[in-house]
């Protein structure tokens, strides 16, 4: 009889299986299927640890050509500049248990901190995957800050692997084949990206044992957050806004201030709504749905009428973004807040501009350049500049600080981009008490969407 071992090897983001004693099946291991196309065994790369696991479980004896990152620790030792909270030790001796899952925390609590616990406790070679490169750069900044060693960066024109990395979602999906298997750690920052068609392909094809997501707000609109578990891991530990603001964040308050629409824009709005209403209903078409929206757009691009109900829902909505009495409130919050920090959350790029233009305020979209944001946000924390318009540019990551006031002209109903702006404003900063203003036009659609994206402990 043949004792031959399991031979592991990694291809392209897959383990490859094959040998084994007389009567082993490779297809029995975890995650493991036959590929025609190559007449071999293979499983994506998140099914290493449980393959290995199962191999020592059942003591079949095996070689490992798989694994692409050493056996001995890194030896990584945090500075001791800084200590950790309670809360971020028990964060991280949670995460500890399995080496695997989702961590909570709220801006400002010091996830990225937690993380370097980790780091440091693990000693694996890590990759940390950002949704940005503004974050990137953060995070590239930090990590050297914190464990005094050279950073490798993958994105916006760096291509540098260390075996400390960070990178941004878009290029691990791109290079993934070259890194898969390099890292004995993933850590995916902002982890409610992750379930997204192509950027879920990084965490198919690590072969990382060890997994930590980070996020204040795990929770998407479209339901797929259940498929973290299986990407990262549960969430291992949660800590809410309301148990830390006062005393680790900012004291804050969430007002909701109502606008009446002129009569005219009262009138326009109706007339496009009741055009873009009976589309929909003609069609029995639900909004409600998770694709609701996306059938909309396929059947009103069918006909003339639809086309014409696609211009009234759009008008409708700018109608409500726009309205002049928004414009006449922000800049008496604007005048009422002069000596405060501000960011002012809108729902379109139009808006932002507009604002811009009107107010003298700086703007930064997704058109706005990397070294212009840089300048934008150093400007805003020394007090040069005291207000910025965006749109989505700040609802994550980004630190802050400084900023207290946040005034949210408009925005989706979704719960998860409400709570991320209302952290943008609750870093400490000095004795600062922070307010964030949700302007809502009364009578329209916006007062339905503002209930929905209230739906969290964060505005109870």
């Amino acid at each position: 009889m043949s004792d031959a071992p399991v031979h592991l090897a990694y291809d392209r983001g897959t383990v490859v299986v094959t040998g084994g004693p007389d009567g082993f099946a490779p297809s029995d291991l975890p995650g493991v299927l036959f590929d025609p196309r190559t007449m071999a065994h293979r499983a994506q790369g998140r099914h290493y640890r449980a393959i290995v696991e199962q191999l020592i479980r059942e003591k079949k004896p095996y070689e490992d050509a798989a694994r692409g990152w050493p056996a001995e620790q890194t030896g990584w030792k945090l500075n001791a500049e800084r200590t950790p909270r309670d809360y971020q030790l028990a964060a991280a001796a949670a995460w500890s248990k399995t080496r695997r899952g989702v961590v909570v925390m709220p801006t400002g609590t010091g996830k990225t901190f937690a993380s370097f616990l980790c780091i440091e406790r693990v000693g694996r070679p890590t990759l940390v995957v950002t949704p940005k490169i503004d974050l990137m750069v953060q995070w590239a900044g930090e990590l050297e800050r914190a464990f005094g060693v050279p950073v490798g960066m993958v994105g916006a024109g760096v291509f540098e692997y260390k075996p400390l990395t960070v990178t941004t979602y878009d290029s691990a999906y791109i290079h993934l084949e070259r890194w898969a298997n390099r890292y004995g750690l993933v850590i995916f920052d902002e982890c409610h990206h992750l379930p997204g068609m192509s950027f879920m392909e990084a965490a198919h094809a690590a072969l990382a044992p060890f997994r930590l997501g980070l996020t204040a707000t795990p929770e998407r609109t479209d339901g797929a957050d259940a498929l973290l578990p299986e990407l990262v891991g549960p969430i291992v530990y949660r800590l809410d806004i309301n148990d830390v603001a006062g005393e680790f964040l900012a004291p804050y308050e969430a007002r909701r201030v109502y606008i009446d629409l002129t009569p005219e824009e009262e009138e326009r709005y109706r007339l496009c709504r009741e055009e873009y209403r009976r589309f929909v209903a003609e069609r029995n078409i639900s909004m409600s749905g998770p694709d609701g929206f996306r059938r909309f757009l396929f059947e009103a691009g069918k006909t003339p009428e639809g086309l014409k109900a696609i211009r009234a829902y759009r008008e409708q909505r700018r109608i409500v973004q726009a309205a002049s009495g928004k414009f006449a409130l922000l800049e008496d919050l604007l005048k009422k807040h002069a000596s405060d920090r501000t960011l002012i959350f809108t729902a379109d790029n139009a808006t932002v501009y507009r604002i811009a233009r009107q107010y003298l305020i700086p703007a930064m979209t997704n058109q706005t350049k990397p070294k212009e944001r840089k300048a934008i946000l150093a400007k805003f924390h020394a007090g040069e500049y005291t207000a910025v318009v965006t749109c989505q540019v700040l609802n994550e990551g980004v630190d802050v600080p400084a900023a207290g006031v946040g005034i949210v002209l408009g925005g989706t109903g979704s719960a998860t981009e409400n709570v991320q702006r209302l952290g943008r404003i609750l870093r400490k900063h000095g004795d600062k008490q922070a307010v964030l203003y949700e302007v809502i036009a009364r009578g329209t659609a916006e007062e339905y969407v503002s209930d929905r994206r209230r739906q969290h402990r964060a505005f109870q």
